[in-house]
């Protein structure tokens, strides 16, 4: 073969490896959403909409979710010092299973000066499937949490999932459905059951002994006569 020809063809086997792991990996849809908060804080409601995204990095069973606001929401009427403001929300999981996935992140690296709409840090949680199958994540309830007091961010907008993805439950297809994989065994017996099983062999052993004596000692018997 020539060297021109060994190179096509080693170019085509190549080309044909890379479409094969591209069918074989999972397959994923990302899309930022817009997401409308209605917000009821101590001093009133407000509302402020942010784009969301939602990615998903597997780990071990399961999948770090990452979810990023890229713009701020709410604000406070005075200044809220560094490290002052605590967010927490809510991934909504729908699809082959319907769970919540709660997601925090650090507090504010920055004072947020007042009036201003307050830029939430990325927070993040892991999702370990239960069931296999293509999962959607769904911007749920925000809280902020800050100089004692709570304010709650409810989706007033009924907004579509960030990211869809096909997910394989822990455990592979012999989960059971809802649950962990759960093996068959077979049953054991206790100390009891094996007293009993060995003292039911002794009996029939000592019967069996017994009946094969008086045998014999019929058989001879009749010889004898």
């Amino acid at each position: 073969m020539s060297d021109r020809k060994r190179s096509t063809a080693l170019a085509l086997a190549s080309a044909l490896a890379g479409s094969a792991v591209l069918l074989a990996a999972p397959t994923a849809h990302a899309a930022v959403v817009d997401v409308a908060y209605d917000c009821k804080t101590p001093i009133g409601d407000k509302s402020a909409v942010s784009p969301i995204d939602i990615k998903a990095v597997k780990e071990g069973d399961g999948y770090k979710l990452t979810m990023s606001f890229q713009k701020g929401v709410s604000s406070s009427p005075i200044e809220l010092g560094k490290g002052a403001m605590s967010p927490g929300a809510v991934i909504v999981v729908g699809g082959a299973e319907k769970v919540s996935v709660p997601v925090s992140g650090p507090s504010n690296p920055e004072a947020v000066p007042p009036d201003t709409p307050i830029k939430i840090t990325d927070l993040s949680g892991t999702y370990t499937p239960r069931k296999s199958g293509k999962v959607t994540f769904t911007a749920g309830v925000l809280t902020i949490k800050a100089m004692g007091t709570t304010t709650t961010c409810t989706p007033g907008n009924n907004p579509g999932p960030s990211l869809e993805l096909d997910v394989t439950a822990a455990g592979g297809a012999g989960a059971q459905p809802g649950g962990d994989a759960q093996p068959d065994t077979l049953p054991q017996t206790g100390p009891t059951d094996s007293a009993l099983a060995l003292g039911t062999l002794g009996g029939t052993v000592m019967l069996t002994g017994a009946a094969g004596v008086l045998w014999l000692t019929r058989r001879g018997r009749r010889a004898r006569s």
